[in-house]
């Protein structure tokens, strides 16, 4: 196993791709001017955290409050650089040096509240919609079941909603080119933009695929406790979003490791076919953004293995 290629995971930001290895993590972003410009953030050992994520089922909560805080840092990096004006981006890195820590962490705590909050709606939102159809689906399997609709209802509704906005049309083009300079990296191919846009915009362990999940692990979840009275209902799925994802990022896991077992790989399919939506095919010079940033995060881990000093913002 000692060829076994290093595992890399990526995030689509504002006119930007962000991709993160096991020391640093480097979002490249194309500017108004047309120039690339990087950010770098180095891992912070975290021996406590690093213990958790070797334990099933809590490593997957750990891996998502961190890839929501670090990406937070990355995305809020992308919004300022590619909205600021050349002419006044002097003055802006001079006014922003002395409180970079302070909005580091405060981005950071942002990125994780928001999450939790939007998983909060997600979970709950449903349940009230199910109630209100007791009188026709009045068993507990069926009220589970017409919960689990009303969810995969509201996601696809609200992932078609933004894709409509150019914005977020872009940055699912920066998605569907992130996934893209995966494939390629992982299938052994050289990253070029011929190469690159010649693969596949989907990939068994994006995101995107976690999120269907815990669709439907809620369901089989939830057939585990009483869905009456109303109250309990609502504090039982608030206290098993946690057992939710854990268990969502062990199916994750586990349909990318089948991935490539005729017989297994369609388990992942119902992932896929959800980043038909998250993903949108990128142009050449999406492409190159996202391959600048992952050649950019190779050199640095590189550079990690071997001891050098790679602190600096690059």
């Amino acid at each position: 196993m000692s060829d076994q290629k290093p595992v890399y995971g990526g995030q689509a930001v504002v006119e930007g791709v962000m991709f993160g290895g096991k020391h640093h993590t480097v979002t490249a972003v194309r500017r108004k001017d047309e120039s690339i410009e990087y950010f770098h953030l180095p891992r912070q050992p975290k021996p406590a955290l690093q213990t958790i994520k070797k334990i099933p089922f809590l490593r997957g909560i750990v891996a998502i409050l961190d890839a929501a805080a670090n990406g937070s840092k990355h995305l809020n990096f992308s919004q300022e650089r590619y909205d600021l004006d050349p002419n006044e981006e002097g003055e802006a890195e001079e006014a922003s040096e002395p409180s970079k820590l302070t909005l580091v962490l405060g981005v950071a705590a942002v990125g994780i509240l928001s999450f939790l909050f939007g998983k909060f709606i997600f979970t709950l939102v449903p349940v009230f919609l199910a109630e209100l159809t007791r009188p026709v689906f009045s068993s507990d399997f069926a009220q589970i079941l017409m919960e689990g609709v009303f969810k995969l209802i509201l996601l696809l509704t609200y992932i078609y909603l933004i894709a409509l906005t150019p914005l977020i049309k872009r940055v699912f083009q920066y998605h569907g080119a992130e996934h893209k300079v995966i494939n390629a990296y992982e299938n052994g191919r050289s990253l070029t933009v011929e190469h690159v846009q010649a693969e596949s915009r989907l990939h068994y362990r994006c995101g995107s695929s976690f999120i269907l999940f815990t669709v439907v692990v809620g369901v089989f979840v939830y057939m585990l406790v009483p869905t009456e009275p109303l109250y309990v209902r609502v504090l039982n799925r608030v206290a098993l979003i946690p057992v939710v994802l854990g268990i969502s990022f062990e199916v994750l896991q586990l349909t990318n490791k089948f991935r490539h077992v005729p017989v297994l790989k369609f388990l992942g399919y119902p992932g896929l076919w959800l980043q038909l939506l998250t993903t949108k095919e990128p142009s050449n010079d999406q492409v190159e953004v996202a391959i600048a940033s992952f050649e950019k995060l190779l050199k640095l881990e590189k550079n990690a293995e071997k001891g050098l000093n790679t602190e600096e913002i690059v």
